[in-house]
């Protein structure tokens, strides 16, 4: 097997399996090893691909309801935010990409392993959590991580965990579903990564249903400090890769 092919499929189950147990985060865990070594248009649309299969594949395993009245605010943002993302990503520089992706990573883990001991944000309303999920859907357009500042704001916001999930799922099987129309109708998706997309799924497949069992399981506590422990490595290991 080709070594960035390998890669692909690598990165692809570690992301289902982090995505199974904490509901979003397979575009994060996936990039940290595809920046090392897939173009990042590709990796980007790969992300966004595996990112959205697994939310199809969490949403019928589960049959978790759609927060439509919860989500309103988020997808309002997320959806202004998606086209301009996408305009962005054919600018993209690799080593920037890194860079970004990296401070991402050590900087939105530590707050998030904090933000239990954080007071609850009630400030703002629906204006900031739209803005919340313009930013979501900013950073959906570029590589598929819609997930990352709707779930830090939902965290600071300090709803219950079930509550947070139902939101974030909903809120990502619809902003990565729009994402990957966007990349179908603008030309991101070549003839040449057609093939690919059933790797990723394959690969992502069942771990995405073993990380649903474990998450069933086992503490929902442990598991998130343990996938945003890895996360801020991973972020750590990016910036040391930079030229």
């Amino acid at each position: 097997m080709p070594a960035d092919l390998l890669l692909l499929v690598v990165g692809a189950a570690v992301a289902g399996l982090v995505q199974g147990l904490s509901g979003f985060a397979f575009s994060m865990v996936a990039m940290s090893f595809w920046a090392w070594g897939l173009d990042p248009k590709l990796a980007s649309v790969m992300a966004v691909f595996g990112s959205l299969s697994g939310q199809v594949v969490a949403a019928v395993s589960t049959g978790r309801r759609f927060r439509v009245d919860a989500i309103g605010p988020y997808l309002a943002g997320g959806l202004i935010g998606i086209p301009v993302g996408v305009f962005v990503l054919p600018c993209l520089n690799p080593d920037a990409f890194k860079l970004g992706l990296g401070l991402v990573l050590v900087i939105w883990c530590p707050l998030m392993l904090v933000s239990s001991r954080l007071p609850a944000i009630t400030a703002g309303g629906r204006i900031a959590d739209g803005l919340a999920g313009a930013a979501g859907g900013f950073m959906g357009g570029i590589g598929g991580l819609t997930g990352v500042i709707p779930t830090l704001w939902s965290t600071l916001r300090g709803l219950e965990k079930e509550h947070q999930r139902a939101i974030i799922q909903s809120f990502n099987l619809v902003t990565l579903s729009v994402t990957m129309l966007v990349y179908l109708a603008t030309g991101l998706v070549s003839k040449e990564m057609l093939p690919l997309l059933p790797v990723v799924f394959l690969a992502l497949l069942f771990p995405v249903l073993l990380g649903i069992r474990l998450y069933s399981r086992l503490s929902q506590v442990m598991f998130r400090k343990m996938v945003l422990v890895v996360l801020m490595l991973s972020g750590v290991a990016m910036l040391m890769a930079l030229r």
